[in-house]
Formats: C-alpha cells, sequence, structure tokens
C-alpha cells in the first residue's frame, strides 16, 4: 500500500494552520516541543506577520497561554534560507518592539519563543534540536546572575532567562528517522509528511486527518501541486547556479593565474629584449609590456 500522502508543514502554515478550527495541530506541536501545556489564544496580525517576497507566509506569530497562565508570543518559522541566524535576531526584536506600547514601561516587554524550522544545513552539530537562551555569567567568579526576590516579583519571573527570548532550530535533515519519543514523531512528520498508525503525540491525530491532501478541493489540492514543483525547481536553479558558479570560479582563476605567470616572465626579460619581443613570448599586449617597463623604473 502506498503511504498516505499529507500536506507538508510550509503549506499548511500558508493555508490551514491559521485557522482556529485547527489549531489543535499546532497545539500540539508546541506542547511537545516547549514540554509545556500550550494553548493557542489567537494568531497575531502584526508587521512580522505580513506579506512580503521575503516572509511571504513562512511564518506565523502566535499569541499563546502556558501551563503557568502566561502569555508568550511564539513565532514559528518554516525556512529553506541560507542568511539565516542574523534573521532571526531581527525577527524576535521586531516581534518585541510591535507588541510594546509607547507608554508601557519595559517591564511590560512581552516573551519570545523563536521556533525554527529548518530544512538546510545551519552552523556544525551532531543534534538535530537545538535551544538558546540568555544566561549572564560572571567573568571572576563563574557564577550565573539571578533575579533578586523584589525582581521575581516585579517581573513575575523565577529565572532571568525567561525575560529574553528563546530559539529553538529544528534540523530536520539531520534527523535520522527514528522516532524514540512524541517530540521525534512530530520531526519524523516534518521530514518525511507521513504520519505513522502508532504515533501518539499531542495534535499528530488531528494533522493526520487534517492535512490530508486527497480532502482539499481540487482547486487547492493543484495549487499545492503547483507549489511543490515550484520548491523543486527553485532547488535545481540554486544546485545550478552554485556548480555554473564554481566552474566560472575555476575559469577565472585559470585566466589570472595564466595572466600572474605571463606577467612574471615579462618582468624576467624587460632588461634584455623589447616590448614587441616581450608581447609576442608572452601573450601580453606592448601596452601591458609598457606598463610594466613603467612600473619598474
Amino acid at each position: 500500500m502506498p503511504k498516505r500522502r499529507l500536506i507538508s508543514f510550509d503549506w499548511a502554515m500558508k493555508k490551514l494552520l491559521r485557522s482556529k478550527a485547527n489549531f489543535e495541530i499546532l497545539e500540539g506541536f508546541l506542547s511537545e516541543l516547549l514540554r509545556d501545556d500550550i494553548r493557542i489564544q489567537e494568531v497575531l496580525e502584526s508587521e512580522s506577520n505580513k506579506e512580503d517576497s521575503r516572509d511571504k507566509f513562512n511564518r506565523v506569530d502566535l499569541k499563546v497561554r502556558n501551563q503557568k497562565d502566561e502569555v508568550i508570543v511564539i513565532e514559528v518559522q518554516y525556512e529553506r534560507e541560507l542568511d539565516f541566524l542574523q534573521r532571526i535576531l531581527f525577527s524576535t526584536s521586531k516581534v518585541i518592539t510591535e507588541h510594546l506600547q509607547e507608554s508601557d514601561p519595559y517591564a511590560e516587554v512581552v516573551k519570545v519563543i523563536s521556533v525554527n524550522i529548518l530544512y538546510f544545513d545551519l552552523g556544525h552539530g551532531e543534534d538535530y534540536v537545538y535551544h538558546g537562551s540568555t544566561t549572564f555569567r560572571g567573568i571572576h567568579c563563574d557564577d550565573i546572575l539571578e533575579l533578586s526576590r523584589y525582581q521575581q516579583g516585579a517581573y513575575k519571573k523565577k529565572e532571568l532567562y525567561q525575560i529574553f527570548p528563546e530559539y529553538y532550530l529544528i534540523k530536520v535533515n539531520s534527523f535520522d528517522d527514528i522516532a524514540k519519543d512524541s517530540l521525534d514523531e512530530w520531526i519524523y512528520f516534518l521530514k518525511n509528511e507521513e504520519i505513522k498508525d502508532e504515533f501518539k503525540a499531542k495534535g499528530l491525530l488531528q494533522a493526520k486527518d487534517a492535512l490530508d491532501i486527497m480532502k482539499l478541493p481540487e482547486s487547492e489540492r493543484l495549487a499545492y501541486e503547483r507549489y511543490q514543483e515550484d520548491l523543486h525547481y527553485q532547488a535545481s536553479m540554486l544546485h545550478s547556479s552554485y556548480y555554473f558558479g564554481i566552474s566560472k570560479g575555476v575559469e577565472q582563476g585559470r585566466a589570472e593565474g595564466g595572466k600572474e605567470k605571463a606577467l612574471e616572465i615579462a618582468r624576467n626579460l624587460i632588461d634584455v629584449l623589447d616590448d614587441a619581443t616581450i608581447a609576442e613570448k608572452t601573450g601580453l599586449s606592448v601596452e601591458e609590456i609598457a606598463r610594466l617597463r613603467q612600473e619598474l623604473l
């Protein structure tokens, strides 16, 4: 039996997962990743969610409530881009500024968690899920700076890192396809667009039904297939451009190397032969030999 075809996660984010009826899918994914009970309050229509040529639907900002009843903004991105680390830093900064009113004190800065699903190799490391947070370590005592009791009460945070943005990087292509826990079941789906019958992770049962490609209206199914073809085309163009660039660079290097060798020979002959003869023997122009002679005077 052929495996059941499911819509890729990026297409689901563009279309289905922004609907309140399908919040349970994203809630399941985020709950498994953050090891928390996440409930989506709303999809935020902010500057960060605008459709432009760079961000077009590959990201969604969510206002959520966690198990501690804290309100958090979670930014989910599905990316195939290469200029990435600086971009997520810029993106979280933008979300923070958008959700702080001019009259608000800085204590009202919203907590942002950036969840990034990556389909390219980023950095060097053996794991496939990375978590980044901010800590302050003493350069003399090697201790970790902590919030005072007063600050804990004022900010309603126990740890200092809880104030700053956190980042999750999921390197999908580095996953070995062996699901060892419920989060791995989600990553298996993200990589293979397939949900096995034995998978029990939160949200996957709903995803298996809602993201079934055969349940799409024909117009949407055709649009999805065109989108997949476009991704293949973009990947082919990138591959071709990369190797064309290498070939062109090699040819240019050979040309530049040959010219450098010719100039070296010309320098050795400049005191014993005339410009026309040197040009004939090296392949350089008479003008180039004349300029070289002037430089050596």
